[in-house]
């Protein structure tokens, strides 16, 4: 009887075929790759564990004060008590995550919206550039914390005025990377679009605008990391929740297991929102490749 399983299908087959050598040499590539990556991955692992061993030490050797460094271990314990404890700053975790999300991505989204087409449209016609480059470049170097003062006087001290500190700081990389992605566009498509007959602002929507779509997205990586960063000098506007607030209530009451837990979920949080915009990217890109 012929055997059924399929590790066996190649002995069936004549000697020398060379379907099972293929088969053969990317299993060992495949092997290659996940021992190399083990090796890598317990170096990482190994070194990553003897960095916290090393803070755990020092914090039970009392080498620094509880008052200005805390152990690892309790780190981690606050960290889960705060999803079911409001104290001390009076909201848990959970809700301080989607309160920081909602002021973040009120300001990205907004520069996005604005930033991008405006880059864009400074690139390809030149009146633009040159009725709103002399604006942007006297406000470009002003730091978005300066703007704190003035964004109070004009929007309060709610969640607009913390969205307008973040859309400054989100507004800038958008309006640079979509003009220099637009900029880079290959200047003899845009010869074949106009042989052809292609109107200028067809040639923009057709030629232009997909070309720069990568630096468009490496734009809005930047802008998402500068209001993911931006977040704990927004929420300074009397903020009642948000993971800015809970680290400047932890540096009040000399808890720095507060203050890292706060610093941890942000930087988790940034990770995840940067990883999904690439999957998105990834997505977009690949549906506006140039058919040339």
């Amino acid at each position: 009887m012929q055997s059924t399983d399929p590790s066996c299908q190649c002995d069936s087959l004549p000697l020398g075929n060379p379907a099972c050598g293929q088969d053969a040499r990317q299993t060992q590539e495949r092997l290659a790759f996940l021992r190399r990556a083990a090796r890598e991955n317990w170096i990482s692992i190994v070194s990553f564990l003897l960095f916290l061993a090393a803070w755990e030490l020092i914090c039970r050797l009392d080498i620094i004060g509880p008052y200005q460094l805390v152990p690892p271990s309790q780190v981690i314990w606050v960290f889960f008590d705060k999803f079911v404890n409001p104290n001390p700053d009076g909201a848990v975790l959970q809700h301080h995550i989607v309160t920081s999300l909602i002021v973040s991505l009120s300001g990205f989204g907004a520069a996005a919206v604005i930033g991008v087409p405006l880059g864009l449209l400074m690139g390809w016609y030149k009146p633009v550039n040159m009725l709103v480059r002399p604006l942007f470049d006297a406000v470009r170097p002003i730091p978005p914390i300066a703007w704190i003062p003035i964004a109070i006087l004009w929007l309060g001290i709610g969640l607009w005025a913390k969205a307008f500190i973040i859309f400054l700081a989100a507004f800038v990389p958008c309006v640079i990377n979509s003009y220099t992605g637009i900029r880079l566009t290959n200047p003899v498509l845009i010869r074949v679009a106009r042989i052809y007959g292609a109107s200028n602002w067809e040639t923009f929507l057709k030629i232009g605008a997909p070309s720069s779509v990568a630096m468009i997205f490496t734009g809005l990586k930047l802008s998402l990391n500068a209001a993911w960063t931006t977040l704990v000098a927004a929420e300074l506007l009397a903020a009642s929740q948000g993971l800015g607030y809970m680290i400047q209530i932890g540096r009040r009451l000399a808890r720095p297991d507060i203050i890292i837990v706060g610093m941890l979920t942000i930087g988790f949080t940034g990770a995840l929102m940067s990883v999904a915009l690439t999957f998105i990217e990834s997505r977009f890109a690949s549906s506006r490749k140039l058919n040339i």
